[in-house]
């Protein structure tokens, strides 16, 4: 009987895919995937991360994952163990309970309706003299006026302030937009220089990646990676000798400048540019 590793090996490459392209697509780290096709469990994380990876790589192999996840559990681990509720005190309650001499002490409603209510004060009304002169706020009119004054001129020089800005502010914008047409219009001395692309041509389903190879022969920069249906065209900066990695080579096509241009490899390979 196969174990959990040979049974996904076995389907990664059934499919023609490595274990980078695998992690690519899961988004799972290719030492862990590594370690699950040697029936190594023990990465390093709690139990759940472990079972969901694996969930995940199942799933993306096409394979039984319940099938997989049980033979997993079979070996003596995915016991996960209950979480002990939180016991924590939030506060005190105290009641307090009256005695029965106090409740005989309190008087009866009969009784507190029938105890007059003691009797206010006479409060005589506040007399003011008559002449309009001698108001309590003790405000002289004189130094109000004197006020109201040094507020409303005090007024008028932030309005004159605010226009003069607003005048200032509109010229401002003007010059910068006059200057920055200036600088957007292009000149006859230098004209621009067309990027150079290739356009990646889909003749089936295939996944491609395309990768800078930089001057020391190694890999650089990831300019596209992905899979594409048939008919369906992709676009890709060309700077510079580029690495074209395709799943079925037979089935993709490099178009430039019009003429397409067959990978010159079948199966799973690449090809340099």
């Amino acid at each position: 009987m196969q174990t959990i590793g040979e049974r996904l090996e076995e389907a990664r490459k059934k499919k023609g895919i490595s274990i980078r392209e695998a992690a690519e697509a899961t988004k799972i780290r290719g030492d862990y995937l590594q370690k699950f096709e040697s029936n190594h469990f023990d990465i390093g994380l709690t139990e759940i991360y472990a079972r969901g990876f694996l969930r995940n790589y199942a799933n993306f192999l096409k394979l039984p994952a319940d099938r997989i996840l049980n033979d997993y559990s079979a070996l003596g681990r995915g016991e996960v163990r209950p979480r002990q509720p939180n016991r924590e005190v939030y506060g005190r309650l105290d009641i307090s309970v009256a005695t029965a001499s106090e409740t005989t002490e309190r008087p009866s409603p009969a009784e507190e309706k029938a105890t007059p209510a003691p009797a206010e004060p006479n409060r005589s009304p506040t007399r003011y003299p008559r002449s309009s002169s001698a108001l309590p706020t003790g405000l002289d009119p004189a130094t109000v006026f004197k006020y109201a004054k040094w507020v409303g001129v005090g007024v008028v020089v932030l309005l004159l302030a605010w226009i003069v800005k607003s005048l200032f502010s509109v010229s401002g914008s003007n010059s910068n937009k006059q200057a920055a047409a200036n600088n957007s219009a292009p000149t006859s001395s230098s004209p621009p220089v067309a990027e150079k692309v290739i356009t990646l041509v889909a003749l089936d389903v295939v996944r491609v990646s395309v990768k800078q190879n930089l001057p020391d022969g190694s890999e650089g920069e990831e300019l596209f990676v992905g899979t594409l249906t048939r008919g369906q065209r992709q676009v890709v900066p060309w700077t510079g000798p580029i690495y074209i990695s395709a799943s079925a080579g037979q089935n993709l096509e490099v178009e430039y400048q019009g003429k397409r241009y067959p990978t010159g490899f079948t199966g799973a390979n690449r090809a340099k540019m």
